[in-house]
């Protein structure tokens, strides 16, 4: 039986399987970072989603705005019936959709959801069907801010979720209004409420998860939830609730940068990567439940880069190690991410484009700056924040440093946080507008259109581990 003619069934959590119709099923896919909730090292501006927006409306004008983003152009090129078409030549059967709240209600009118709020999410969620592929909603964004990074578009570095009930109580009313909308609907795999939540104290995350899954359930009974949490500290959490599937991430430290030397395979590289998962997924084997790593993946040297070859073997090598790991495990995946500008994507944007061309000059200044936090180098900017990151550590006291949260970042990383992806970012964020100034709607289209899978470059040797992988699994359940 093909995917698109199987009887009308959801699946369902029984034991440590994802299962349909009984028979387990292994969810293998890819995020959809950038889309309708953007990142800045996905699409290249600075800072965070709603400043860069509002910098674009008061640079564009409110008309051409409205054109960029949502008339037939930037959220409608970026994924279409061709790319859900190679997703499925791969093998992979699940497409984790990553959406910012604000595409369904505005701080300055809460509770009141927009009218065509959710037609991306439908038209996306339909072209999956229609490919057998399975889909994951992903609030990545929340009211206030559920995490202290910038993937949560909350422009601080301060999860203000967990101070305001108000923004907890508003986040429960957008999944009741998306579970009223995609109940009954089979290919929708799941919910996952949150990404990557930082609860400092934990108790407020179990408590926010008991009421989520509650609201949810009294609309919509049957759709699998997907809970995470930052740090993979599951430590605290006790009985599982019902029909969930708990998740990891799983970012290895030798596909990055800042990797303390390349992967080669050695008996304690492998070990580490071992150790690391092991750790990440005791809770979801003490409870018997299913594991899902809902990311992962190296960052890639881009051609400009010096021995970018080499250094892209040994991440390729990373990441057929950590599917290995996964595979053993019988782990549901999704890795990071399908298409960007060229860092991890499945596939990048042609630096022939309109887009890339247009924004040549100032990607180069964002790299050279590190104002970003993801596949940052800082060599550049080392000679001015290493003095200020010894600075503060010899006049904070180390017992005061570790409790601040979260406990595993050194005081660099709070330093760079602060200064360099969010003031600094304010700034640069108005010099990214200028660009587009004056665009007519059709140069405009062209800039958007640069992000349609033809536009794009296919990362092959990424793709062949994918689908080799893929291959080996009976992917749909006959």
């Amino acid at each position: 039986m093909s995917p698109l003619q199987r009887e009308v069934e959801f699946l369902r959590v029984e034991g440590s399987n994802i299962t349909l119709s009984g028979k387990p099923i292994v969810l293998k896919g890819a995020g959809l970072g950038g889309w309708m909730n953007m990142e800045n090292f996905i699409t290249g501006y600075p800072g965070h989603e709603h400043q860069m927006r509002a910098a674009l409306r008061t640079t564009m004008g409110q008309d051409k705005y409205e054109f960029f983003f949502d008339k037939a152009t930037f959220l409608e090129y970026f994924f279409q019936k061709a790319d859900a078409a190679f997703i499925a030549s791969l093998g992979l059967n699940c497409l984790r959709l990553p959406v910012n709240y604000r595409h369904f209600e505005d701080d300055s009118n809460p509770r009141v959801f927009k009218s065509d709020g959710l037609k991306h999410l439908d038209r996306v969620i339909d072209l999956c069907a229609k490919h057998g592929i399975y889909t994951i909603i992903d609030l990545h964004s929340a009211p206030g801010g559920q995490n202290i990074d910038w993937h949560c578009d909350a422009g601080n570095h301060q999860a203000n979720f967990w101070v305001h009930k108000d923004f907890q109580d508003r986040a429960i009313a957008i999944w009741e209004h998306l579970a009223e909308h995609y109940k009954g609907n089979t290919w929708v795999a799941g919910y996952n409420p949150l990404n990557e939540p930082t609860d400092s104290e934990h108790v407020r995350l179990l408590s926010f998860y008991q009421r989520v899954e509650k609201a949810i359930r009294a609309v919509d009974p049957d759709h699998i939830l997907f809970l995470d949490t930052f740090g993979e500290d599951l430590s605290r959490f006790g009985d599982p609730l019902p029909n969930c599937v708990y998740a990891c991430h799983d970012y290895s430290i030798y596909g990055f940068p800042d990797a303390p030397a390349p992967f080669t395979g050695k008996p304690d590289q492998v070990a580490h990567h071992r150790k690391s998962f092991d750790r990440k997924v005791e809770y979801m084997r003490r409870i018997g439940g299913p594991i899902w790593n809902g990311e992962f993946g190296p960052v890639y040297a881009s051609s400009s880069d010096s021995n970018h070859e080499q250094i892209n073997q040994s991440r390729y090598a990373v990441l057929e190690h950590q599917l290995s790991i996964y595979a053993q495990a019988k782990a549901s995946w999704s890795i990071w991410l399908y298409k960007d500008i060229g860092f991890q994507g499945k596939m990048y944007v042609n630096p022939d484009t309109e887009y890339m061309k247009l924004l040549g000059p100032f990607l180069d200044k964002k790299k050279r700056l590190a104002v970003d936090a993801w596949a940052v180098d800082e060599e550049n900017v080392k000679h001015i924040f290493d003095p200020l990151n010894n600075w503060l550590e010899e006049n904070i006291s180390n017992v005061n440093h570790e409790k601040r949260y979260p406990p595993m970042w050194k005081m660099s990383r709070h330093v760079s946080r602060m200064v360099r992806e969010i003031l600094l970012s304010e700034e640069l964020v108005h010099e990214y507008a200028q660009y587009f100034c004056d665009k007519s709607k059709d140069e405009l289209e062209e800039l958007a259109k640069s992000f349609a899978f033809e536009n794009c470059i296919q990362r092959e040797r990424l793709n062949d581990i994918l689908k080799k992988d893929a291959g080996g699994e009976v992917m749909i359940a006959a």
